[in-house]
């Protein structure tokens, strides 16, 4: 009897290390500005983005509902510090991720 061989199917994350360093470098300036509220924004939507749609064809699936209502939420307060601190990189910020039609 042969020994039966799990092969994993794992998939890729969508969210590499790569990508995370291309959004921050994009948005926070440099790579290792991580804390950046403009990074931290597009982070934020392109996690919301992938949700939403993960969303579209798992109606039932609540728990990532949830998650999503939180990033949305978190996005929302950071975006509302942006502009009442930097009100033109607020704008600048918006028009750039298509936030806000």
């Amino acid at each position: 009897m042969q020994p039966i061989i799990k092969i994993s199917s794992k998939k890729m994350s969508y969210l590499t290390s790569e990508t995370k360093a291309k959004y921050f470098s994009d948005f926070g300036g440099k790579a290792e500005n991580t804390g950046s509220i403009e990074a931290q924004v597009a982070l934020l939507t392109e996690k919301i983005n992938h949700l939403s749609d993960h969303l579209k064809s798992n109606k039932k699936d609540f728990s990532t509902q949830r998650g999503l209502m939180q990033m949305v939420g978190k996005r929302k307060s950071l975006l509302a510090y942006l502009s009442k601190h930097d009100l033109t990189g607020y704008r600048a910020l918006i028009e750039k991720l298509g936030l806000r039609k």
